[in-house]
């Protein structure tokens, strides 16, 4: 090996190591984003997986942005599905983007949550829930239905 690729290829392996141990932490559910979320790129077509926090309200789930539009927003709003695995179990979902009035309350509790998150809401944890349904548009929220239920 020349000594050009050298630091290239540790770099690498270095990244590598890395996802395996974040892999690992997910999945024994040390860090709270516990779930892998897995979409198709819109243009490479390559399948991307990101770490994300699920919301549970009322019986229903809902996968909040934190940093805005990201690849798996842009991604999950073109192919209208994600895929969400944790401890080895895989569960395909369709997806379907909430509006202002009721993405409020789930970014309330999101942000109780997802403590990590704090900076990107201007809202305070404790502040009212109107505070938050005007961050509603740059913090997407989507509900999650499962692909085997009609509906």
């Amino acid at each position: 090996m020349t000594t050009d690729r050298a630091p290239a290829f540790h770099m690498t392996r270095a990244r590598r190591i890395g996802d395996r141990v974040v892999s690992v932490l997910i999945r024994a559910g040390l860090v709270p984003h516990s779930y892998l979320l897995t979409t198709r790129g819109r243009r490479t077509g390559r399948m991307r997986t990101t770490p994300v926090t699920l919301i549970e309200r009322d019986d229903r789930r809902f996968l909040v942005a934190p940093y805005g539009a990201v690849a798996w927003v842009l991604n999950a709003r073109a192919a209208g599905r994600v895929t969400l695995s944790r401890r080895g179990h895989t569960t395909h979902y369709a997806v379907r983007e909430v509006g202002a009035d009721e993405a409020g309350p789930v970014l309330k509790q999101y942000i109780l949550i997802a403590r990590p998150t704090r900076p990107y809401f201007d809202a305070a944890p404790d502040a009212p829930v109107s505070d938050f349904v005007a961050e509603a548009g740059r913090h997407p929220v989507f509900e999650l239905t499962p692909a085997d239920r009609p509906g």
